[in-house]
Order: structure tokens, then C-alpha cells, then sequence
């Protein structure tokens, strides 16, 4: 349950749901779906949806590319450019 406090208490990024997606296709549907109608897209898998509630849309796969040593800076730059992952190209760094 969300409560809205009105005018005077805005959401802002203290506050997040994460969704983890195990394939590239619920990263679609999630991503596409909650910033549709008026929701925003941030960077590195982070977006707002209408209501102004933020969200991180991430590929459970992620946590392993970043315990690569050999990948982990090619990984966290590639999706410091991105804004929603992209499993595939995650990978292929």
C-alpha cells in the first residue's frame, strides 16, 4: 500500500521497488509498461512511472557479470550508458 501525502510530500528516489527480470523480455514488459502513459525513464535501469513512484528494472544475471574481476569495469560501463539493461550486450562485454 502507498499512501499520497498531498501536494507538500512528493515521491522521490528514497524510495524504490526493484524488479528483478530474469530475461530480456520481462525487462521489456516492466519497462515499457511503467513508463508508458506519462512515466519517465532514468538511467542504469531506474525509472518513474506516472505517479512519480521510482523503480529499478534489473537483470538477475547482473550481480554475477559484476563478480567477473576480468569484466567488472567493462559491465559497469556499459551500463552506466544504458538506460534500460540490455542482458545481451551486458554479456558480450
Amino acid at each position: 500500500m502507498g499512501l499520497n501525502g498531498g501536494p507538500n510530500f512528493k515521491f522521490n528516489e528514497a524510495t524504490s521497488f526493484v524488479i528483478d527480470c530474469e530475461t530480456q523480455e520481462e525487462i521489456d514488459l516492466y519497462w515499457n509498461n511503467l513508463t508508458s502513459n506519462g512515466g519517465e525513464e532514468g538511467n542504469c535501469g531506474w525509472l518513474k512511472d506516472k505517479f512519480g513512484l521510482s523503480w529499478q528494472v534489473v537483470p538477475t544475471v547482473l550481480p554475477k557479470l559484476l563478480s567477473n574481476s576480468e569484466k567488472t569495469q567493462c559491465v559497469m560501463q556499459a551500463f552506466m550508458k544504458m538506460k534500460k539493461f540490455d542482458i545481451a550486450a551486458l554479456e558480450n562485454t
